[in-house]
């Protein structure tokens, strides 16, 4: 069994002013609709991230407001999501309820999609807060964060160039 740390629920206002909180912008060169199935698909994440080294939808789909997933980073520290928003095709935001580790307060991740000419846009942010003796370390962490999370981020422009290789024309 592993050792559950609950953190409380995140919202849209903790999103918009977390004080460690990572937004980056990604142009894909990809429709929204295919940039949708690849954050939905059953190795989304860890199929472009090194860092996540295991993610398990644990809902039934069809997905939707209420989601869950499990996902691991670094095989070590587990965070249990579950999805507050769900606009299929353009937007996904969830609140973490549990991590492995102490320390961790609250933690969510918006995911907003919107067509551009050349493909899709994707913008995605990341809000994390710690208890009082965990907020010292967030901040000296800070760059270190915010290159994590960058190539979480710019992974799936990765494996989209790579279906993209991939697919016959």
């Amino acid at each position: 069994m592993t050792t559950r740390f609950r953190l409380a629920a995140s919202d849209d206002t903790f999103l918009a002013t977390a004080a460690r909180r990572y937004i980056h912008i990604v142009d894909i060169p990809r429709v929204p609709d295919d940039v949708w199935d690849m954050l939905t698909a059953e190795d989304a994440l860890v199929s472009w991230s090194g860092v996540i080294t295991t993610a398990r939808w644990t809902s039934p789909r069809p997905f939707g407001v209420g989601t869950t997933r499990v996902v691991t980073l670094g095989g070590i520290i587990r965070l249990e999501e579950r999805f507050y928003r769900w606009d299929v095709g353009s937007r996904m935001t969830f609140t973490v309820d549990a991590a492995s580790i102490p320390g961790l307060k609250r933690f969510a991740e918006d995911l907003t999609l919107r067509p551009i000419p050349t493909g899709t846009r994707l913008t995605w942010t990341f809000a994390l807060e710690g208890n009082s003796l965990l907020r010292p370390m967030l901040a000296a962490a800070s760059p270190v964060n915010r290159w994590v999370t960058k190539t979480i981020a710019q992974g799936i422009l990765s494996r989209a160039r790579h279906e993209s290789e991939e697919t016959p024309r």
